[in-house]
């Protein structure tokens, strides 16, 4: 059996199979059809391996509310005319999720109604790329390319203060791993560099306004960004150095490209692109304490600014790596609720806790 491409085979099962199913018993019912969701055939990333599990012809269908109440009787006209197999792959309309936008959005991002500034902080990048990335089969009346739209980046205040949140985050640890290196932890040193990493990794997917997949993807997409052909072999030498100063040279090739970035963007004044001492210790950092600082003077919304001025702990991708957590939209409806609350709660300016 080929193997086709997810993208590919969920388009053609769509032309092929719902298309035919819709326009004969459901022409007057408008609908959009597209590959979104978990999965990694929605951000393209899909190979032969891909397709051991969970791997079967399908779509998103959305019908608008008033249309909702025909869901399982579209989903019997799917299985009655769908064939066994497509393209040689088993078929299981049990896959195809039967929806409209809101009920998708609140699934996806555990929210419903109006979405907030500080509401943004707690959708996780990858969910973010669950609804952006894929592809559109029909759009009838347009409400899935504008749902598409809405989330299609973050808003330039919430922007602004993740963009201050990573550099704190370096900021905070770059001259850690270089007192645990220089008193002989090596191993010390070396984890914090791997954290490191990570961090201006995902600074870089921030700088060129993209959202960053979870940790399987986070290397395959990296290589795509603009900056990775410059930066990815100064993060691959810090990755495996073998010494703390091997690292501290190539973080600091890796920040002077990550200064050049910021400067580009143009958000704040200027600032030195190369390492600087670190007090009267023996080894340079880039002190991203303080473009933190040049970045959230720049914040605008009173919510964010007021929280910037009290805690630049990012969005929910930069306070935890727990999958568990970060999934809130596939806990039990009291769970995640309570979850958005915390969360909520923990971002809340006015909250003294």
């Amino acid at each position: 059996m080929a193997f086709m491409k997810g993208v590919a085979l969920c388009r053609r099962f769509h032309l092929e199979v719902v298309e035919p199913v819709m326009k004969d018993a459901y022409a007057g019912v408008p609908y959009s059809s597209a590959l979104l969701g978990p999965g990694s055939e929605v951000l393209g990333y899909d190979t032969e391996m891909s397709a051991d599990h969970d791997w079967v012809p399908r779509v998103y269908l959305f019908l608008d509310q008033g249309d909702f109440g025909q869901a399982e009787s579209i989903r019997a006209a799917l299985r009655e005319r769908a064939p066994e197999r497509f393209c040689g792959f088993p078929v299981d309309v049990r896959k195809t999720v039967i929806t409209t936008v809101p009920r998708f959005i609140e699934h996806g991002l555990g929210m419903r109604g109006d979405i907030e500034p500080l509401d943004w902080l707690t959708f996780p990048s990858q969910a973010l790329l669950e609804i952006t990335r894929g592809d559109v089969f029909r759009d009838d009346h347009g409400r899935l390319s504008a749902m598409r739209k809405q989330f299609a980046y973050y808003p330039r205040e919430v922007w602004l203060y993740l963009l201050a949140s990573a550099w704190q985050r370096i900021g905070q640890e770059e001259h850690l791993m270089l007192r645990a290196g220089c008193i002989g932890d090596e191993l010390g040193s070396a984890i914090i560099a791997s954290r490191l990493v990570r961090d201006l990794i995902h600074l870089c997917f921030l700088m060129e306004r993209r959202y960053a997949p979870y940790p399987k993807w986070l290397g395959t997409a990296f290589k795509r960004l603009k900056c990775a052909d410059r930066i990815s072999p100064c993060l691959w030498t810090a990755q495996t150095a073998a010494t703390w100063r091997a690292r501290e040279q190539a973080f600091n090739q890796a920040y002077a490209h990550a200064a050049r970035m910021h400067n580009a963007l143009g958000i704040t004044e200027t600032v030195p692109e190369e390492a600087s001492p670190f007090y009267d210790r023996p080894f340079n950092v880039m002190h991203g304490e303080r473009i933190a600082s040049l970045i959230a003077a720049r914040i605008a919304d009173p919510d964010i600014q007021r929280l910037a001025a009290r805690r630049l702990i990012g969005s929910i991708d930069q306070i935890t790596d727990n999958t568990d957590f970060r999934k809130l939209h596939t806990w039990p409806e009291s769970e995640g609720e309570s979850a958005r609350v915390t969360l909520k709660k923990l971002y809340d300016p006015g909250n003294k806790d």
